[in-house]
């Protein structure tokens, strides 16, 4: 009798470890992710949404440096049926200057369809100065057959990128997620 009261108290014991390490894993994941930098879009969109005050969305401490102007190129490639494009394909910004770019989707599919957009950057240095404070391509959308969308990307460029970058393409690979084909 009293073994089975000693197992019952380490089955107790063992099982309130397991609750507790299950509770803890997504701080603990959050966390290491964070140390080790792996989840790179999750912590961009938490540095911008730390990053911001009350004024239009205008990120804190950055200053608009008027004295250059950077080279901004949008290109779009599809992997799928849909006709995705940007509604500018360049614009002229002042490092440390909040612009938006709308970019129109459109299934032109008879079915629904989910999709998501993959940036890159060339050159590729500048990726770790243009900041993304909204973008289409954090999530994944659904598309009704026909459906026409606009979809906002609001960026600056960090004043601290090097000047000799005088152009920057903005790259964006739109491809269907989770087909049943």
């Amino acid at each position: 009798m009293q073994t089975n009261f000693q197992l019952m108290r380490k089955l107790l014991m063992v099982s309130l470890g397991m609750f507790a390490f299950g509770y803890m894993l997504v701080p603990l994941y959050e966390a290491f992710c964070e140390w080790t930098g792996s989840n790179v879009l999750s912590l961009s969109e938490r540095e911008s949404k730390n990053s911001m005050n009350g004024r239009a969305g205008m990120p804190l401490n950055t200053q608009v440096d008027t004295s250059r102007t950077i080279s901004v190129e949008f290109d779009t490639n599809v992997r799928g049926p849909w006709n995705f494009a940007p509604m500018t394909r360049s614009l002229n910004v002042h490092p440390g200057e909040l612009v938006t770019v709308m970019f129109e989707f459109q299934n032109i599919q008879n079915r629904t369809m989910s999709a998501q957009a993959i940036p890159s950057y060339a050159p590729q240095q500048a990726a770790s100065y243009f900041n993304k404070v909204e973008c289409f391509c954090f999530n994944q959308y659904t598309l009704a057959p026909g459906e026409k969308k606009l979809w906002p990307v609001t960026f600056y460029i960090n004043p601290k990128m090097s000047k000799d970058v005088k152009t920057i393409t903005l790259s964006y690979t739109f491809f269907e997620v989770g087909s049943s084909v």
